[in-house]
């Protein structure tokens, strides 16, 4: 049975908190896992969810702060310790390089499993499997900086009223399916377009053109709301977003499920500790902005499902 989860490892900005670990997301998405900006504590916080080094098969760093890369240290080397036994591919930017070799090498392991090095300097795909399309567009930071994006191809969903209409039945339903007709019945007659699921991860940038590509259409967008409303100005001075900024984007971008993750040490615990406490002034500002879909206010070792089609 596939799954399609978001499984939060971390959800503080530059300075953890006793609650908040730094950074680190992973999405499970069928059978593939993609783990995204590990911050330092990331491989500890992947015990306590149940993530093993054997569940990624993708590193998607958004940028070389350390609040969103310092845990690579170790996660690579609990890839190579764990002899994972299908490939591993880091993709981050190519202006990090020297980051990322550093992080890689930080320390003496025995290297056993041959981790992918797939650099990106410029907005476009990155790579594609039969479940998804892995995208990259550009942000505003003070470090160059890239959100991700995952599109999952359109399919056909069969529509019983045609097919009967049609007196196609039985396997004659998979043969249409296949071959795309049957006699002079083709597939579009019979069937309708099932749109694919799309997923974006936005962390440290003010708004640009690069937000609102990302988050076009997405059933969840994981966005970085570093700052309140009212400091607006910290926000736009150090490259990031308000909670009502992200909520804004959402909302125009018709997001079904917003997460709001990535909080300055200034508030106090933004997401809570537990499923049952309030996301407080965060949500609060987000509903302002309009927003009115599914809402999380992120917290530590939180699984979020990703909406299930329409």
């Amino acid at each position: 049975m596939s799954v399609r989860e978001l499984v939060v490892l971390g959800t503080a900005s530059q300075v953890p908190t006793r609650h908040r670990n730094h950074n680190g997301y992973l999405l499970r998405w069928d059978g593939e896992g993609i783990l995204f900006d590990p911050g330092e504590g990331t491989q500890r916080q992947m015990l306590r969810a149940g993530v093993s080094a054997h569940d990624l098969n993708r590193i998607c760093v958004t940028h070389f702060h350390g609040d969103h890369s310092l845990g690579l240290a170790g996660v690579i080397q609990r890839i190579n310790l764990d002899k994972v036994p299908h490939p591993v591919t880091a993709h981050y930017p190519l202006s990090g390089q020297r980051f990322f070799s550093r992080l890689r090498y930080a320390t003496a392991y025995r290297e056993t499993v041959g981790i992918t090095e797939a650099p990106l300097e410029t907005d476009g795909p990155l790579a594609t499997t039969a479940s998804y399309t892995l995208e990259a567009r550009k942000l505003s930071h003070p470090v160059e900086s890239y959100g991700y994006r995952i599109v999952e191809p359109d399919g056909r969903r069969m529509l019983p009223d045609r097919l009967a209409a049609h007196g196609i039945k039985g396997p004659d339903v998979g043969r249409i399916q296949r071959e795309g007709s049957l006699g002079d019945v083709s597939l579009e007659d019979v069937s309708e377009v099932r749109r694919g699921q799309r997923f974006a991860f936005v962390m440290d940038t003010r708004l640009c053109d690069g937000v609102h590509a990302l988050a076009d259409g997405c059933d969840m967008l994981v966005i970085e709301s570093t700052f309140l409303d009212e400091d607006v100005e910290l926000a736009v001075e150090y490259g990031h977003l308000t909670a009502g900024q992200a909520a804004g984007v959402a909302r125009d971008a018709g997001v079904r499920h917003l997460v709001l993750t990535h909080f300055s040490q200034r508030y106090s615990e933004p997401g809570g500790t537990a499923p049952t406490e309030s996301g407080g002034e965060f949500e609060r500002q987000a509903r302002a902005a309009g927003f009115e879909g599914e809402l999380t206010v992120a917290y530590d070792l939180l699984r979020v499902p990703v909406p299930k089609r329409r």
